[in-house]
């Protein structure tokens, strides 16, 4: 069943300045960062959805120079936590501070919030899987609700508000698991591999050369603001909006259309928030190409990055080498995408 493109002038409008929008952020990060081409696609997604991204890979795949030249290309503030095993939840927040303010010929002692890096329109975490879950859940009520409460004092972060987060998979001392709460928040997981051959010639001329890249804004917040709010008007049809619940349902070994690997391998499945992003996302991935409908293809584009960390494996798949991603597949053979 197909639905009604978008028609008001003003979203067809939009709808290309978005369109434009991607292509002119592509051509900046490329300055900085040779290739990762589906990557800065999946970061772009998760802009225009307004989401948090969690991108995972190996140190020295330039996951915190993408980010970083993301937000140059962007009219946007930007902050980055570096996290690590010492970090403190009002490393993160901020916290009240005690001042003295004259009043007259008195002098007295008031609280005032001192704002944490956390306020800024893009966040880098960086390295987030370096501190414990007591810091780690001070970003939870963030990404969720867009605020911070400290000290029975609730604060709004800025409009737009998103974290990027990065995460080194290599088992090191030093490192915690982020809890399931944490990765349910994340829109979509984003793994960076290694470049081809040629790319990693081309890496190696760049960064020994001596010359930074110059990375213009190309665009503002305004617009990003405009943009983001388009993404929930995009229409999508009824076909992807089933393909994403029947696959996040298809994610739960309880459910009568999970495949054998979701049953032998998988503890708990995709929430509806599983189903939510991927409709999000899709819509968004439809944006950012200048589309007016979001269809089947553009869910089945994103399955693996909108539901692999929602997913908890047991320990049975640990020991048998069977990772999120093969559980992913064996959804996609079971729904036949």
């Amino acid at each position: 069943m197909s639905v009604a493109p978008i028609e008001e002038s003003q979203d067809v409008v939009l709808l290309e300045r978005c369109a434009a929008a991607c292509g002119a952020l592509r051509e900046q990060v490329s300055r900085a960062v040779v290739g990762q081409e589906e990557v800065v696609d999946a970061l772009l997604i998760t802009l225009l959805a307004r989401g948090h991204a969690l991108l995972v890979g190996v140190p020295g795949l330039a996951k915190t120079l993408l980010v970083a030249s993301v937000a140059r290309a962007l009219d946007l503030s930007f902050g980055r936590v570096q996290f690590t095993p010492d970090l403190l939840p009002a490393d993160i927040t901020g916290t009240d501070v005690l001042n003295e303010v004259e009043v007259g010929a008195v002098v007295r002692r008031e609280l005032s919030f001192m704002p944490g890096p956390i306020f800024h329109n893009l966040v880098l975490a960086d390295e987030i899987n370096r501190t414990p879950p007591k810091t780690q859940a001070a970003l939870l009520q963030a990404m969720q609700e867009r605020r911070v409460t400290v000290g029975g004092s609730t604060h709004r972060l800025p409009d737009p508000f998103q974290v990027f987060a990065t995460q080194n998979p290599i088992e090191q001392e030093g490192t915690y698991p982020l809890p399931e709460a944490q990765l349910d928040r994340f829109l979509l997981e984003i793994h960076v591999g290694y470049p081809t051959a040629a790319e990693e010639e081309d890496i190696a001329r760049r960064t020994t050369s001596g010359v930074e890249p110059e990375i213009q804004p190309v665009v503002t917040r305004e617009e990003v603001l405009k943009m983001g709010a388009l993404v929930p008007r995009v229409p999508i049809t009824d076909e992807a909006v089933s393909l994403a619940v029947r696959a996040a349902r298809a994610s739960r070994p309880e459910a009568s259309t999970a495949p054998p690997e979701v049953q032998q391998y998988v503890r708990f499945g995709a929430g509806p928030r599983g189903s939510q992003a991927l409709v999000l996302a899709a819509k968004a991935r439809a944006a950012s190409r200048g589309e007016a409908v979001a269809d089947v293809e553009d869910v089945s584009a994103l399955l693996l990055s909108a539901l692999r960390h929602r997913l908890v494996l047991s320990y049975r798949a640990e020991a048998d080498g069977v990772k999120d991603a093969d559980v992913v597949a064996a959804v996609r053979r079971k729904l036949g995408v």
